[in-house]
């Protein structure tokens, strides 16, 4: 099992660390960054000396905000325990009145007396929790009031909207930062089941051995969800299916699975492996991607009533490399649909021989999925016990928090934790995400009609045609 320093060529103790939470009343902090702070302060992996500083427009008092820290635990977990929340809440502060170039609300004034607090010249690290749009505004301010020298600053997803909006922001924050100081947030690379991608290939001869096109068929990435979008309409109206998972999630998981075997598991080497692949991705074909939309999207509050955002994308990618030359990567995501998965298949090609055409269709696969603290699952073409020749398929799971020793993290604190260590292994490149917008920009300049599907379905009926003959492993 990967310790959470597997990666890492910066460890120890960072010394005093002054966290900055940009949007820290938003949904997404309150789901997952802060819930993912609390359980860092709970396994003892913060900093001796630390403040957690959050921001925004409001003017929340100090215990306010921690009130609503404190819910937001109640909420997503983990609950503290009786006596602890204390000693964790006096850390915790708030900054309100926005940031901008032109005023930067009390959070100066703030981060003065944290630093007091935890130190001489502490690490300075900004998590920006906010929609894309004000990424560029937030970078320009840090670099005008003094916060950027020798910070670490982390950017959620997407960086950009498109190709022009992504150049333009790499531009921005290059301009404030150096790439050294800029961690680009993926949560799916964070995930114990992605990294576990790497231990499996390179470790165990079995994978390797067929981990190319002479020996895969096809390779499915789906990741459906039952959720939809009520609570973040406004931002997912502006970002939809496509945005929000396939050119962010879907491809980093992608190009996991298809990159060339790096000289390390070095930060350096992973992301020039990861980004080169990338490099390699064929530019989408709007003819094999099929967008939807779920049925009553159009009816919840802070979306558009004449709406055509996509909340269902399903692609057929190309990775025009000699490992992977021919194999299609079929990968699908959607909102209200029938089950909430994240699953990553190899299907392997028949073999030739006595038991050719006779196979089950549903044997021969490894599958990953990344859920939870993930779980191996191999499919295996078996005979029947009995008199007669019956194949049958057997399965065999793999759960890795059962492995002696387990110590999983959820991947948001995994991350956080890298960001304090310095370790960008598992953060994006420019170069890579440059790609990324390259293989997107057909698909956002010529989108294919968004076609209705029902909540609770898989999806638009086109999406079974995209894969056919072969069908989707989950919902077949």
């Amino acid at each position: 099992m990967a310790t959470a320093t597997q990666h890492t060529e910066t460890a120890g103790d960072p010394g005093p660390t002054v966290f900055v939470l940009f949007g820290a009343t938003g949904d997404l902090s309150r789901r997952l960054v802060l819930p993912a702070f609390y359980r860092l302060a709970r396994e003892r992996l913060l900093p001796a000396q630390w403040v957690l500083v959050g921001n925004g427009r409001g003017d929340l008092a100090h215990e306010d905000f921690r009130t609503s820290f404190r819910d937001a635990l109640t909420e997503f977990g983990p609950e503290p325990e009786p006596g602890e929340w204390d000693a964790f809440a006096e850390r915790v502060f708030f900054a309100g009145g926005g940031f901008s170039s032109e005023s930067p609300g009390s959070l100066l004034d703030v981060i003065s007396t944290a630093r007091g607090s935890v130190g001489p010249d502490p690490l300075l690290v900004h998590y920006l929790a906010v929609p894309p749009v004000a990424f560029a505004g937030l970078t320009k301010a840090l670099g005008q009031h003094g916060l950027s020298s020798g910070a670490r600053v982390v950017y959620e997803k997407p960086f950009g909207t498109s190709g022009d909006a992504f150049r333009e922001l790499d531009r921005v924050v290059h301009s404030v930062l150096d790439e050294q100081q800029v961690y680009r947030i993926d949560h799916f690379l964070g995930k114990e089941a992605t990294q576990d991608l790497h231990v499996l290939r390179f470790a165990n001869e079995s994978s390797a051995a067929f981990w190319n096109r002479r020996h895969v068929e096809s390779v499915q990435i789906d990741v459906p969800e039952t959720l939809d979008v009520s609570d973040r309409a406004q931002f997912y109206d502006a970002t939809g299916a496509v945005l929000d998972m396939l050119v962010t999630h879907l491809f980093q998981v992608a190009a996991e699975i298809a990159m060339e075997p790096p000289a390390t598991l070095g930060s350096l080497d992973l992301q020039a492996a990861r980004e080169t692949v990338i490099n390699c991705f064929r530019p989408l074909d709007p003819a094999e991607v099929v967008l939807g939309q779920f049925a009553g999207y159009r009816d919840i509050p802070g979306v558009d009533p004449r709406s055509t955002r996509d909340t269902f994308v399903a692609a057929r990618l190309w990775i025009d490399t000699d490992r992977w030359r021919g194999v299609p990567f079929y990968l699908r995501t959607g909102k209200r649909m029938a089950a909430t998965a994240q699953r990553v298949s190899l299907i392997l090609r028949e073999p030739a021989g006595p038991l050719a055409g006779r196979l089950p269709r549903s044997g021969n696969i490894l599958s990953f999925s990344l859920a939870g603290d993930g779980e191996i699952d191999l499919s295996l073409v078996a005979k029947k016990p009995g008199p007669a020749l019956d194949l049958d398929v057997a399965h065999a799971s793999i759960p890795l928090s059962g492995l002696s020793g387990a110590q999983p993290l959820p991947a948001y604190v995994r991350l956080i934790h890298d960001v304090l260590l310095g370790d960008r292994s598992l953060f994006t490149r420019p170069d890579g995400l440059a790609a990324v917008w390259r293989v997107a920009e057909p698909l956002l300049s010529r989108p294919p009609q968004v076609s209705s599907y029902p909540p609770g379905s898989w999806g638009p009926a086109e999406a079974r045609d995209l894969v056919a003959p072969m069908t989707w492993l989950l919902g077949q």
